[in-house]
């Protein structure tokens, strides 16, 4: 597989889903291997939402169903946090994670197929 030139947003809220699952926060060609769940040398949306799906449910301790400051605390400064929380209510719901997430990847997806190589 190419390596991947990504995008700061890209890479950061990936190894926001490898901090969650206690994986090394670097995106690196292993990163990609995890991700590229069918081995046909791309990460495709499907495979990069199933993981950040992951990550979110792991990052949410209390099992609220949204991430507060306190629970991510680890892995985002405030206006990290403040760019995820669309709504601005303090807390970032799984849809306002997903979305965030979900805009990066299509910003890296340069060749607009919806798969990264």
């Amino acid at each position: 597989m190419k390596r991947v030139v990504l995008l700061t947003g890209f890479v950061f809220f990936t190894a926001i889903a490898a901090a969650a699952q206690n994986q090394p926060t670097a995106l690196n060609q292993g990163q990609m291997d995890r991700l590229d769940r069918d081995r046909n040398g791309a990460v495709d949306r499907s495979e990069y939402q199933a993981f950040m799906t992951t990550a979110f449910v792991s990052l949410d301790k209390n099992k609220d169903g949204s991430l507060n400051s306190g629970e991510v605390a680890q892995v985002l400064n405030v206006q990290q946090f403040a760019a995820i929380d669309a709504n601005g209510d303090g807390k970032a719901s799984q849809n306002e994670f997903l979305n965030r997430v979900m805009a990066d990847f299509k910003t890296a997806d340069r060749g607009g197929d919806g798969r990264l190589q």
